[in-house]
């Protein structure tokens, strides 16, 4: 024996299913969220390679300069630093001078308290190639005890054409006399 549906409360037979004008509207509305995501995950990306990799690298070779010039005697005057590995004549070693200040570096690479590197973090002796610069100071502020300053900054920021914040790292040292 065969029962009559009841009709809804509103004079129609239930709905069973979505009609394609309800999925369209859902596809749209989904569209423009995923637009809107989209633009914040390339800041993120931009950002992660300026302050994450670019910086982490940055410091990194401001590190390693750091390790070569402690690694000097303390009254060592002669050293070429702007190499590596150093040779033992031809540079400043731990002497009194220099500039903590990427854009205002006091000499030219092999003369002085600055270095150039390539992408690959290999010295450069090439200025004009360089994407990162490594300057230093060395500074005496009291008797037997030297304060080295290493600053490497990267050449230019990722996005934006390049004119977001140029990712840069500074690390400081003291070295005392006798060592």
């Amino acid at each position: 024996m065969k029962t009559k549906t009841s009709p809804s409360p509103y004079g129609r037979h239930m709905q069973l299913g979505m009609s394609l004008l309800e999925t369209v509207i859902a596809l749209g509305i989904l569209l423009v969220v995923t637009v809107g995501v989209m633009s914040i995950a390339t800041i993120s990306i931009e950002m992660t390679e300026n302050q994450g990799h670019l910086q982490a690298r940055a410091a990194e070779y401001a590190q390693d300069k750091m390790e070569q010039l402690i690694s000097l005697s303390y009254g060592d005057p002669s050293t070429d630093t702007t190499q590596f590995p150093s040779t033992n004549t031809g540079g400043s070693g731990l002497t009194v001078g220099g500039s903590s200040d990427p854009s205002a570096a006091v000499t030219t690479p092999g003369t002085g308290y600055v270095d150039y590197l390539d992408r690959s973090g290999a010295v450069s002796s090439v200025t004009g190639n360089w994407y990162y610069i490594r300057v230093w100071k060395i500074e005496n502020p009291s008797t037997n005890l030297k304060r080295i300053t290493v600053t490497t900054q990267v050449r230019s920021a990722v996005g934006a054409g390049g004119t977001g914040q140029i990712p840069q790292a500074t690390v400081v040292s003291l070295k005392t006399f006798p060592f």
